[in-house]
């Protein structure tokens, strides 16, 4: 399997989040990648595809905003992370906002993502890897996969937030449909709801999402992913979301990827995208699922069962000691245990 990664990807370091209601040290580090480059043991440097896949998914009022906003905030004198604090809750104005504060308002949904010197260099290149994996399905290869670091998924066409700027499933599944590959499916297993892979194929009749999750009732994002949330116009019946509670252990997820896996086969999709996130492992410090490593092989065989051409990309994940150990897992499930590189 083709895994791709630039250590660029490394030059986001947050320090800090704010988190219910206090300050927190940041679950989103350069070490969960190291984790994962350490186990498996070799990957591909990603080609350079530019900024027009990118752009297909991502508004470009938001793209500027990204690529500035971190020298934009040191010319105004400021100090630590650039971080947003007013939020355009009920509508976004039109006009154009000067202040820095008020675009990171403007294009946030939470306060739990901060841009850092090195943030946009590390989205882009995590999403050049998204499509360079996809291009390795073009040229024939059954799986890849994309250590995307940052993640992605909770990125919509014009936000950050969920410790991701950039949606690299998106990405990846309108790159995939450009290339000839369409149908596309996109399945997330990330103990999240991918709400900002929702919104951004929300009404769109030509990729299926689905997404099994922790209930939003009980964990973030908390205003996405609820059960009868199907898509809208076009793309009403394209949207599958799977809710599961807290202390989900594998006997009681094994069903719904089962459920997902057969709306995408009748879908008819072609090729498949999968958001793998190891944070529904037992120890994750900020989930409640209950899947250990081995059941990462059997989730992987039963996805490799549908026999689709499948690109994974890399999302969530932050029990950093057993991180490269559950991905190389999944990875070789994936591979039909044959090996993951």
């Amino acid at each position: 399997m083709k895994c791709f990664f630039d250590d660029r990807q490394l030059c986001h370091a947050p320090e800090r989040e704010f988190h219910n209601g206090g300050w927190a040290v940041h679950a989103e580090t350069p070490e969960r990648a190291q984790s994962i480059m350490q186990a498996l043991g070799q990957w591909e440097v990603p080609r350079d595809h530019g900024i027009d896949p990118i752009a297909a998914v991502h508004d470009a009022r938001y793209l500027d905003f990204l690529q500035a906003a971190w020298s934009d905030w040191i010319a105004d004198g400021r100090t630590g992370e650039a971080i947003g604090y007013a939020f355009p809750v009920r509508h976004r104005r039109t006009v154009e906002l000067t202040r820095i504060d008020a675009r990171l308002g403007a294009f946030s949904m939470d306060a739990s993502t901060p841009i850092t010197a090195g943030s946009w260099d590390a989205a882009y290149w995590g999403a050049q890897c998204a499509v360079s994996a996809v291009e390795a399905l073009a040229e024939g290869a059954r799986n890849s996969f994309a250590l995307c670091r940052p993640p992605g998924h909770h990125a919509g066409a014009d936000y950050l937030g969920g410790y991701c700027f950039l949606n690299n499933a998106a990405i990846a599944a309108r790159h995939a449909m450009a290339a000839g590959l369409g149908p596309v499916a996109v399945l997330d297993v990330d103990y999240h709801h991918g709400n900002g892979t929702q919104d951004i194929f929300l009404e769109d009749d030509a990729v299926f999402f689905a997404s099994i999750h922790a209930d939003p009732r009980t964990d973030y994002p908390f205003h996405w992913g609820h059960g009868d949330e199907r898509g809208e116009g076009a793309g009403t019946g394209a949207t599958l979301n799977l809710p599961l509670p807290r202390g989900t252990d594998w006997d009681g997820y094994r069903p719904a990827l089962a459920q997902a896996l057969a709306a995408i086969a009748d879908w008819g999709a072609r090729t498949l995208v999968v958001s793998f996130g190891a944070d529904t492992y037992a120890h994750d410090p900020i989930a409640g699922f209950a899947l250990e490593t081995e059941d990462f092989g059997e989730m992987g065989r039963m996805i490799s069962a549908a026999e689709l051409p499948t690109a994974i990309v890399m999302e969530g994940g932050y029990a950093v000691e057993a991180l490269g150990a559950n991905v190389a897992a999944f990875l070789t499930g994936i591979e039909g245990g044959e090996g993951a590189t």
